[in-house]
């Protein structure tokens, strides 16, 4: 299925509050708190990076899922210095490393790794609307994010209904966010993993 995904993070300092207001604006807990196991693939020079694209295979919980993401078309009219906005196709797939082998085969080998803890919540965008949109709480090895994903004036209502500053923010990808963490910090790790970072992942 392809789709045209916007969304905006933000640092999340106390999440057992979030989630209380979650409670409290109407969201609903779609999926409790689960690990969840990302790994990019690219070429050995990094075709699908230079041309901002992603190719991932995700583990979460027991469900796994292939998805491609790339940069909207010049047209789009979404502010896309504002939000993050992507084409993604995404599919279920029965059994990932299989699929890792055939992209091996292909020329595509793990880039990066990255892990998390993600719960996710959904929201009407509007009383008695069908339409639904979502935030997800991912606690990382560098921190804890929720990411809105629904449209743009869904997005700044739900801000301010959280008391979030729109100066804290992001577009940026959990690589991204790595990187600056590694520059920052000086660590000499890879990936975004909790083994490489020892950080203690709370069960």
């Amino acid at each position: 299925m392809q789709s045209a995904e916007i969304e905006l993070k933000f640092p999340v300092a106390d999440p057992a509050a979030l989630e209380s207001r979650l409670t409290q604006l109407g969201f609903h807990l779609d999926t409790p708190r689960t690990f969840e196991h990302n790994t990019l693939y690219d070429t050995a020079d990094r075709n699908l990076r230079t041309r901002r694209q992603l190719l991932r295979i995700r583990q979460y919980g027991s469900l796994c899922t292939l998805t491609h993401k790339r940069q909207p078309d010049q047209q789009d009219p979404v502010d896309t210095t504002r939000y993050k906005v992507r084409i993604e196709t995404e599919t279920t797939i029965s059994e990932g490393p299989a699929l890792a082998e055939v992209f091996q085969q292909l020329g595509f080998s793990p880039a990066f790794v990255y892990e998390k803890y993600r719960s996710e919540w959904s929201h009407p965008i509007a009383p008695n609307s069908a339409t639904i949109a979502h935030l997800v709480l991912d606690e990382t090895p560098i921190g804890t994010y929720a990411e809105l994903e629904g449209p743009t004036d869904w997005i700044d209502r739900t801000l301010i209904e959280l008391n979030v500053d729109p100066a804290t923010c992001l577009t940026d990808s959990y690589g991204k966010l790595f990187l600056d963490w590694k520059q920052r910090t000086g660590s000499s790790a890879e990936n975004l993993t909790f083994a490489e970072i020892a950080v203690p992942a709370l069960v």
